[in-house]
């Protein structure tokens, strides 16, 4: 079980090639953030597999794993994207988008054949990619006066928060990226020091 602050996505673009009775099914899994990149994507793989017969695919975005989608693209309704998704789920990956293109043999799969066929493809994919935990993490910009700086320096080397941005000043500035589960600690911390506050 992961904890709360971390998720799983894949590192790079990787792609593989399944062929079921003549049907040639070119998969990819790409890391994406946002549903304007999943976009992006899809339409790119459609332009370059323009004469395919299907491009479907489906995504899931977000550490929570909230947003998803699954598209079929004309196969018949269950086939495509819900084996891809289905995979995405076995591995709970999140941040990324696999796209399963499929080019017609000539002979027909059936749906059972077809589901088989999407899943098949996209696991061959994912099992290509490198996987990684990451961490889901906070900004905390903390703001101070210039004679307490110490105070403020010394827990940044306790609680080792990675230092996004500073500057040093009669007023001083420092932005803070923290993992989600440590960021109220470092928060409480900072503000015991004098003249610290925290900037929204």
């Amino acid at each position: 079980m992961m904890a709360d602050d971390t998720y799983k996505t894949i590192t790079g673009v990787v792609d593989s090639c399944y062929t079921e009775k003549r049907s040639r099914f070119i998969a990819y899994a790409v890391p994406v953030r946002t549903v304007e990149e999943v976009k992006e994507q899809v339409d790119k793989f459609r332009k370059q597999y323009y004469d395919a017969r299907h491009v479907c695919w489906a995504y899931m975005l977000g550490p929570d794993r909230s947003t998803f989608r699954a598209n079929d693209d004309g196969e018949p309704s269950g086939t495509a994207g819900k084996p891809i998704l289905g995979q995405i789920n076995s591995l709970e990956l999140t941040d990324i988008l696999v796209v399963v293109i499929r080019y017609f043999g000539g002979i027909k799969l059936g749906t059972g054949g077809l589901i088989v066929a999407y899943r098949a493809a996209a696991a061959e994919a994912l099992s290509l990619a490198e996987i990684e935990e990451r961490t889901v993490d906070e900004e905390i910009t903390v703001q101070f006066e210039y004679p307490f700086m110490n105070g403020i320096m010394r827990i940044i080397k306790e609680d080792n928060p990675e230092v996004l941005s500073q500057s040093f000043d009669m007023n001083c500035e420092m932005t803070l990226r923290i993992r989600k589960s440590e960021a109220d600690k470092l928060r409480n911390r900072l503000l015991k020091v004098e003249t610290a506050h925290l900037k929204e």
